[in-house]
Parts: structure tokens; C-alpha cells; sequence
């Protein structure tokens, strides 16, 4: 394990290859649909019949978070909240690693950090003290570490940030992957038990695999 030091502290190399301490997600749209009521029914030969619609559309939203989930891909906007130690942020400017990426990039909701106050408050760092590098998904602080940060805090730099949704979602692989998961737990309301259905449903993932990036 490799040691460097930040002003007479050493801090020791982890395994984690980017800068961040932990990631939350803060807020995920749970609401909208993804496929519509006409290819649900469609899918599940239910013409003309309504008295079901609002199972529909709930079961819906557990296949597509689910889709979303399985790719690491968002189908609409998430928000995620990053935070970062100090002990691992030695740059100028100062490079903040994002976690989760889209397609299209994503949209910085507000970086700051906590002061070295008593108590310690939280500062937001104004946007023209930092962009996004599309190019390394990464947020540069131009000036580096404020120089009143907190030292008595775990993780005290904060990023928040969404993700824009993906143009994957309207491939008609990943749409019929969605409506196949969808019939299997329309079908299976209740565990599986069958040794030959715990894949479940193999045709969804045959469907989805080109499209789930490699984990290197």
C-alpha cells in the first residue's frame, strides 16, 4: 500500500481507483411511465380491458427501475449525492470523480463543502468555481480545496449531480426486453420455483447484455 502526503498528514492509497468516499442517490422518478398503457395491454392481449390499469402501470415502474438498475442506466433523470475526503484530493485544480454517467452527460445540481466553522456549516460554492469535464465525468474545482474546508469531517466536499436520461431507452431491444420482464411478473405473482426458471426470463437478458457496460 502506497503512502502520500497532504500538507504533514500521509494518507494511504485504497483500492477504490476514484477520489469519492460515498455516493447516495437522493431523489429518482417514481412516478412516470416508461412503457405505455397501450403496449402493456397489448402485450398481455387485455383489449378493452380497463379494471386492471392501475396494477399495470405499479408493476410497470418495478420493470423499468429494474431495466434501469440492470444497465446502470437511467431511463429518466437520477440524482445522486457524492461526497469526498480531503485526504484524497491533492490537485489544483481539483479533479471531484462522478460515479454514475449518462450517455448525454449529466447536470451539475450544486458543489460545495462543510466549513471549518463551530459548528460547521455547509457552503455552496458558486458555479463559475467549477465545471464538468464531459471528457473524464468529472467536476473541476478550478481553485482547488477551499481553504477553510473542514478537517474534523469524514467527507466534507459534497457534489450533487443528475443524470440525464439515455438514448437506449427508446431502442426497441431495450423496450421489448422491458415488455418481456413485465409479462413474466404480470404471469408470476409469487416466487419461482423451478430450477429451470431461477434465470428468469432469459430472453430478457439475451436482449440486455450487449447493452450492460463491461465492469473492468
Amino acid at each position: 500500500m502506497t503512502d502520500f502526503t497532504y500538507g504533514m498528514t500521509a494518507y494511504a492509497s485504497t483500492r477504490n481507483p476514484f477520489n469519492y468516499e460515498k455516493v447516495e442517490q437522493i431523489s429518482r422518478d417514481i412516478t412516470t411511465n416508461w412503457l405505455t398503457l397501450t403496449e402493456m395491454t397489448n402485450q398481455l392481449n387485455l383489449f378493452g380491458d380497463t379494471s386492471q390499469d392501475d396494477y399495470l402501470l405499479d408493476l410497470e415502474l418495478a420493470v423499468r427501475m429494474h431495466i434501469e438498475d440492470y444497465l446502470g442506466m437511467p431511463i429518466f433523470p437520477i440524482t445522486y449525492r457524492v461526497y469526498y475526503g480531503i485526504s484524497s484530493q491533492y490537485n489544483t485544480p481539483l479533479n471531484l470523480d462522478l460515479p454514475e454517467v449518462s450517455m448525454d452527460g449529466v447536470t451539475i445540481n450544486s458543489v460545495g463543502f462543510y466549513n471549518a466553522n463551530t459548528p460547521s456549516t455547509f457552503t455552496t460554492l458558486a458555479s463559475s468555481q467549477y465545471y464538468y469535464d464531459v471528457t473524464g465525468n468529472k467536476v473541476i474545482l478550478t481553485a482547488g480545496i477551499p481553504s477553510n474546508v473542514s478537517t474534523f469531517r469524514t467527507s466534507p466536499i459534497v457534489v450533487e449531480y443528475q443524470t440525464k436520461p439515455s438514448i437506449l431507452a427508446s431502442y426497441p431491444v431495450i423496450k421489448q426486453a422491458g415488455l418481456l420482464l413485465f409479462t413474466h411478473l404480470y404471469n408470476n405473482r409469487s416466487d419461482t420455483v423451478s430450477a429451470m426458471l431461477q434465470k428468469i426470463p432469459f430472453g430478457v437478458d439475451v436482449l440486455l447484455r450487449q447493452y450492460k457496460p463491461l465492469v473492468m
